[in-house]
């Protein structure tokens, strides 16, 4: 499995409540160049059940889900137009 690449912007959402944290990513992806990487720490439980399905569902790409100290790191390479 190749390497996760580098983020282009990171977004810290730990202790941030559904549906808030999908909101937020949402905003900050819409921010970004097509293609680009946002890296998104989340809680453990509902975001990281929620979050990469609702940005998978907007048709952006979930490309890593990693451990990180009781949350997670997501990936997601931001959708190609719109």
């Amino acid at each position: 499995m190749p390497p996760t690449p580098e983020a282009d912007e990171e977004l810290d959402l730990r202790g941030v409540i559904c549906p808030y944290n999908f909101v937020k990513t949402k905003l900050k992806l819409e921010t970004m160049e097509p293609g680009q990487i946002l890296a998104v720490i989340l809680d453990e439980g509902e975001p990281i059940r929620n979050v990469p399905r609702s940005v998978t569902d907007d048709g952006h790409t979930v490309l890593s889900q990693e451990p990180h100290a009781h949350s997670y790191r997501v990936t997601i390479r931001r959708r190609s137009g719109p």
